[in-house]
């Protein structure tokens, strides 16, 4: 299997702009630029996309262990922050949340650390990789 996304940018490096389409087309022709990046500018950021791609594959590896382990979660929400230290990604942190029923938070949190250690995306990443938090039971409404 093979996923593809591609980037056009033009102009200079600070003052050009850009734009990324995924195979998908999720992302179709999607701004970024220097300011999206570094600022608070409109527009996405290679940066927010390892933290989707991290939260995403870790959310739905979880599902997959807690169902060998005989659970289906109602809902599993994770938040990944990634953070850019000096022009080198240095961390990427999963806060997880999760709506189990009939699971100890215990069993949950063993879950969730097995599920750190197999997350494809995770395992790519050449940083610091943390489980900050797992909690259990939380209203998502």
């Amino acid at each position: 299997m093979k996923r593809n996304a591609t980037a056009v940018w033009n102009g200079t490096g600070k003052e050009g702009n850009g734009n990324l389409t995924t195979q998908s087309t999720t992302l179709n022709k999607t701004q970024y630029s220097y300011k999206s990046r570094f600022e608070e500018g409109v527009g996405t950021n290679p940066e927010e996309l390892i933290a989707a791609a991290h939260a995403g594959c870790y959310t739905m590896k979880l599902s997959f262990v807690l169902g060998s382990k005989n659970f289906i979660p109602e809902q599993i929400e994770t938040k990944c922050d990634i953070t850019l230290d000096n022009g080198v990604i240095t961390k990427s942190e999963l806060y997880v949340t999760g709506k189990v029923t009939g699971i100890s938070a215990e069993d949950f949190k063993k879950a969730a650390e097995e599920a750190h250690e197999g997350c494809l995306v995770g395992k790519a990443l050449n940083c610091e990789k943390t489980l900050v938090s797992v909690t259990l039971g939380y209203d998502f409404n």
